[in-house]
């Protein structure tokens, strides 16, 4: 009797769900074939598992025989200036007893993929995004591939899941598939010897994600990213035509240990040269630059060796200078957006703004600046900044199941507001009320798979939460008005 009862609340759980898939589903239109070029699934399945079986032996073959760096000081934060440098001190404990065995297993890595034939896992001519997310992310990334979707963006997305305890059957065999997205287990397609599952973890994950992924050319989206306009032009246009590699930047200087420019035998990069990376977009090639992503992928697994030697204690250790550091010690093309990443928040009581989220510029229109030597980064003057073309909602994440409501989506009063109020000439870069549209699609997911998400299936009243606050925020006739446009 117990069973039947049990199956009877399953089959009633499973019909609210295909109900929610339904309107999710329904509430884009689409037109046309979806995939970007052929999929087919037999050679790829072959193709990534010879990548599997010849690049495991070699990440571990050359392993580093010595310990991991330790850190006697923090390199601790620097705004980036492209005129005044900041200081490149190496905080490492005793390099001289690392620098030489490192060395050797750098030098040998790099021989190994440059002279073994190493299976390119793509489906050539293809283009698509790639992401990685999994527990609490990924409701955000519903969130945010719904935003995609309502750019116009069709390219096809995969969504690797780090291993079968991440991977959400209705998420991904339901939800997915109606955003024209598909779920990738990594743990079934990297795999050691004899089947043995990898230890990979957090930003471990996006080089191995972006290696395994069917398609040719990639725009990485973090689950918490979201793109303004659609992004499919960027895989036609320079820069990305021009370099194969298309990197946007943090807040910050480079911080990296001059010990690792010495182990990977290149000339130390100024500060001033570029800004370091934000990786949470980038765009690159695995017809152009697939030895980059396999010495990426070698800086990732041996991420206690790396990240720290890259870092240096800064904010921010993991994965983010990887790839144009792996593209540097290669000699490959890349191009580095040059106009500075801004904040977006609450006016702080400085002047400056309390950061909420991070707006990121058009590099079609910084390319086409840059190229003609009108560099913003050095002369806010000599032109327009470009449009902001993505924003990294750092915090909140929009997540209706963690800490949503915080003084970030409140106003001066305490009472429910708009995260995103500051600076007015950031808004303007905009648009459009992009903040709306994210409200909007957090209710609609919210109230839709309440039941659906794992990391939700404890929570109560998610959906009447988002919904208190919308009305209160966007349905007010008391709102206040802010300009998303130049015009």
């Amino acid at each position: 009797m117990w069973n039947i009862g049990k199956r009877s609340i399953r089959m009633k759980v499973m019909a609210r769900c295909l109900v929610a898939a339904i309107i999710l589903s329904t509430s884009i239109f689409w037109k046309g074939s979806l995939h970007s070029g052929p999929l087919s699934s037999t050679p790829l399945r072959d193709t990534r598992a010879q990548l599997s079986h010849h690049l495991y032996p070699l990440l571990e073959e050359h392993r580093p025989q010595c310990s991991p760096p330790a850190l006697h000081s923090n390199a601790g934060l620097h705004r980036f200036s492209s005129i005044i440098s900041a200081p490149q001190k190496n905080y490492l404990v005793d390099p001289e007893g690392f620098v030489e065995p490192m060395q050797v297993a750098h030098d040998g890595f790099v021989q190994a993929i440059r002279n073994t034939r190493v299976e390119r896992a793509y489906i050539r001519g293809t283009k698509g995004i790639v992401s990685s997310a999994g527990g609490k992310y990924l409701p955000t990334f519903i969130i945010f591939l719904r935003l995609l979707r309502r750019t116009g963006a069709r390219l096809p997305v995969e969504l690797f899941v780090k291993d079968w305890i991440e991977y959400e059957p209705y998420i991904c065999e339901v939800v997915l598939p109606s955003l024209n997205a598909k779920c990738v287990v990594l743990s079934e397609v990297f795999t050691g010897p004899n089947e043995g599952k990898h230890n990979l973890e957090h930003f471990q994950l996006k080089t191995f994600s972006i290696l395994f992924s069917s398609f040719q050319d990639v725009i990485w989206m973090d689950a918490d990213c979201f793109f303004l306009y659609d992004p499919t032009s960027l895989l036609t246009s320079k820069p990305f035509t021009s370099t194969g590699l298309v990197t946007w930047p943090d807040f910050w200087s480079y911080t990296v240990s001059p010990t690792y420019y010495n182990i990977s035998r290149q000339a130390i990069i100024a500060t001033t040269t570029r800004q370091s990376t934000e990786a949470g977009m980038f765009l690159i090639s695995k017809k152009t630059h697939y030895m980059t992503i396999l010495l990426s992928a070698y800086y990732n697994y041996h991420a206690s060796y790396y990240y720290r030697m890259i870092s240096q204690g800064a904010p921010g250790e993991g994965d983010k200078d990887t790839f144009i550091l792996a593209a540097s010690a290669l000699g490959e093309n890349f191009y580095t957006v040059s106009e500075k990443v801004v904040d977006l928040g609450h006016p702080a009581p400085d002047g400056g703004v309390l950061g909420a989220a991070m707006l990121h510029a058009d590099p079609i229109e910084d390319y086409e600046l840059t190229r003609q030597g009108r560099w913003r980064v050095r002369d806010e003057s000599v032109a327009k900044a470009p449009r902001g073309y993505w924003v990294h909602a750092h915090s909140p994440k929009f997540n209706a199941g963690e800490d949503l409501f915080s003084r970030k989506t409140r106003d001066e009063d305490g009472q429910p507001g708009r995260a995103y109020t500051s600076k007015e000439d950031t808004l303007k870069r905009l648009g459009f009320d992009a903040e709306r549209a994210i409200w909007e699609e957090t209710k609609t997911v919210t109230c839709t798979l309440e039941h659906a998400f794992e990391s939700w299936k404890t929570k109560v009243g998610l959906c009447e939460s988002v919904t208190k606050h919308w009305d209160a925020v966007f349905e007010s006739p008391s709102t206040q008005l802010y300009t998303f446009t130049d015009a």
